[in-house]
């Protein structure tokens, strides 16, 4: 996928190609797709990148400074006629950045411990017109930032562990939040109220990764209450196993038992 640049490019260029070629064969690398997939962000240690992967010399775009440590997760969205991303890291902090002007626009430092992950929500955009970003923590909170008015919105706490991966659902909008923890478990709450919803037990350890299924085109985007619409979570952990889960009974689906060492991606 990326070719070899030319002799122009520095040294230090050169060797991020080639961390990142190493990242795609073992497929841990997290991505952003800009501009209906003609360019790539990946993040690697206290800054990230833009590649533009379909061009034969691999172009880096645009390097992103401005963390103090390790950047643990990035995110893309769209929000009217602007392009943002985000950023967290073990700086205990989250930046947001905005693509067209490659500018820093905002920075959110009320995490008391490293940021496991950040992602947007499209569901406040769409029904309250607000630019916010979600974030998970060691500190043990998810937090939502309002960007556009640089202010902390929401706080989801009181939990005994700390917080790795979170996904918006992708069914209404994007309302439900769906979490992994140290404590093995996966929640599901109502961003829209807070509401815990289910707890999914079954993982013997920590859980690093989760996802939605699709979103299915028989069925309606705006369902009444969860339950009984097909929709499954995926979950990887420390455990070495991948579990799928049905959203309805929180019970298992199915169990891949494949891997001999951790799943974290």
């Amino acid at each position: 996928m990326f070719t070899s640049m030319k002799a122009s490019l520095s040294k230090e260029e050169e060797e991020i190609e080639l961390i990142i070629q190493y990242w795609i064969r073992i497929l841990n690398v997290k991505l952003g797709w800009i501009n209906e997939f003609d360019k790539i962000v990946v993040n690697y240690a206290i800054t990230f990148f833009m590649f533009d992967p379909f061009c034969s010399k691999s172009k880096l775009v645009k390097t992103y400074n401005g963390h103090k440590n390790w950047v643990n997760s990035i995110d893309y969205s769209i929000f009217g006629n602007d392009k943002f991303l985000c950023s967290g890291s073990d700086d205990k902090t989250i930046c947001v950045w905005n693509v067209k002007n490659n500018k820093q626009i905002q920075s959110f430092n009320k995490h008391l411990k490293a940021v496991n992950c950040v992602t947007f929500s499209q569901y406040y955009y769409n029904n309250y017109n607000r630019n916010v970003i979600c974030s998970s923590s060691y500190d043990n909170t998810i937090r939502f930032w309002n960007f556009k008015d640089n202010r902390q919105i929401q706080i989801i706490n009181g939990y005994n562990n700390w917080i790795s991966d979170i996904k918006f659902s992708s069914f209404n909008s994007g309302r439900y939040l769906c979490y992994g923890s140290d404590d093995s478990t996966i929640r599901l709450c109502d961003i829209e109220t807070s509401k815990l919803l289910y707890v999914f037990y079954g993982h013997k350890n920590t859980i690093w990764c989760i996802d939605f299924s699709l979103l299915q085109n028989n069925e309606s985007n705006s369902i009444g209450i969860i339950g009984g619409n097909g929709y499954t979570i995926c979950s990887g952990s420390d455990d070495n196993m991948i579990y799928i889960w049905d959203i309805e009974t929180t019970k298992q689906f199915n169990i891949f038992k494949g891997h001999t060492n951790y799943v974290r991606v």
